[in-house]
């Protein structure tokens, strides 16, 4: 693996000074409504939570160009998807090879990345991270050669640590915008939204909550002092809810027997996050959305905090929400299994990156490019 990223990440360092890295054309259409429209790519488009993802932006009316990306065959997901009568225009590149990703990703306002093995039954978060780290790394490398300004959207588990080392190669190849790179976990406030409506017997449309931390067990911290309409559980209720929010990723696991992961829910909630990333570029005011993103808000360099979208992206980072003594007793608890998952990340970047330098002999292993770290994308 380190082999194939030094790769990668020398023909990203040759270029860092160089016309090789393709700017956005800035072309801009219009629709009948007045807006800009845009093309959003979806790396990963072939898998369970990229085939619905993709379905679901094929209705956006936002959104001029859907453009699929996959390793596997996916000529039939996109005529299939081609023949819904929405005015959004389908296309599509498959293979295996780097320049495929990087002729997908040209011209991309928004990119969006379910690729990456799905949690199995059985699989800790370390093996996850061993699995999907490649994809941080081959994605991040072709975004930064063929559309540094998109904004760039990963659901690719472990957020946690994949978003620190999408980050690194991105600062590598000298375009990192902390603005402009997300870990979505619009899952986490879908679900939480969902869980109290059900507790109060409202609309979830109604239910308005952060949700902070990371995206991955005790580290998700919905913060329940802040709903909107007032919570009117106890105490225990919170905690309830909470666990079963932090925890619903293996709710659905065990539900799907072993056979399949959240896919749906996750894919609408991508969904929602692309369309909240667009309403942003479209200047909308006061679109405000929870993410996975660089963060000064705690000593950590990573924290899913409440963002206000807008044209660059990120236009301001709100921070933490007001805590109670119980959610800031709970933030404390989770910081330092976050701290090492961010650690991990970067170290796992570092190595590659240092090895990849010109005056670095590289890792002595088999010279897999973009292949091996991507072949994970077709089965989410």
């Amino acid at each position: 693996m380190l082999g194939c990223a030094c790769t990668c990440l020398k023909v990203m360092l040759k270029a860092q000074n160089s016309s090789a890295v393709v700017q956005r054309k800035g072309n801009w259409s219009w629709n009948g409504l007045g807006v800009r429209n845009y093309k959003v790519t979806v790396v990963g488009a072939g898998g369970g939570i990229g085939q619905p993802l993709s379905m679901l932006l094929k209705q956006n009316p936002l959104i001029d160009e859907l453009t699929l990306h996959d390793v596997g065959d996916i000529k039939g997901v996109a005529a299939d998807l081609s023949h819904i009568c929405t005015s959004t225009q389908v296309d599509f590149f498959d293979g295996v090879k780097q320049q495929e990703l990087i002729d997908s990703l040209h011209d991309s306002h928004v990119v969006v990345v379910p690729a990456g093995l799905p949690r199995q039954p059985g699989m800790t978060r370390d093996q996850l991270e061993d699995a999907n780290s490649g994809v941080a790394m081959a994605v991040s490398c072709a975004v930064g050669m063929a559309c540094p300004e998109a904004l760039l959207a990963f659901i690719t588990n472990p957020i946690n640590t994949i978003v620190p080392i999408a980050a690194e190669f991105l600062k590598a190849k000298g375009v990192f915008d902390p603005n402009r790179l997300f870990g979505v976990t619009s899952l986490d406030v879908v679900r939480a939204k969902t869980f109290i409506a059900d507790y109060m017997n409202i609309d979830p449309a109604t239910v308005e909550i952060p949700v902070i931390g990371g995206h991955a067990g005790k580290t998700i911290l919905p913060i329940f002092s802040q709903c909107s309409p007032k919570f009117t559980g106890e105490d225990e209720d919170v905690k309830r809810l909470t666990e079963r929010i932090q925890e619903a990723g293996t709710e659905v696991l065990n539900a799907k027997a072993g056979k399949g992961s959240a896919t749906l829910s996750m894919a609408y909630a991508a969904a929602y996050f692309v369309n909240a990333l667009l309403r942003g570029l479209n200047d909308e005011p006061g679109v405000i959305e929870c993410a996975y993103v660089a963060s000064d808000a705690t000593e950590l360099a990573f924290l899913a905090t409440p963002l206000e979208l807008g044209p660059n992206g990120i236009k301001k980072n709100l921070g933490l929400p007001s805590l109670n003594a119980d959610e800031e007793a709970a933030l404390q608890k989770l910081l330092p299994e976050l701290r090492q998952n961010i650690e991990r990340g970067i170290s796992y970047a570092a190595k590659i990156i240092d090895a990849a330098k010109p005056d670095q002999e590289p890792i002595k292993e088999p010279d897999c490019k973009v292949e091996d770290s991507a072949k994970y994308a077709q089965s989410n």
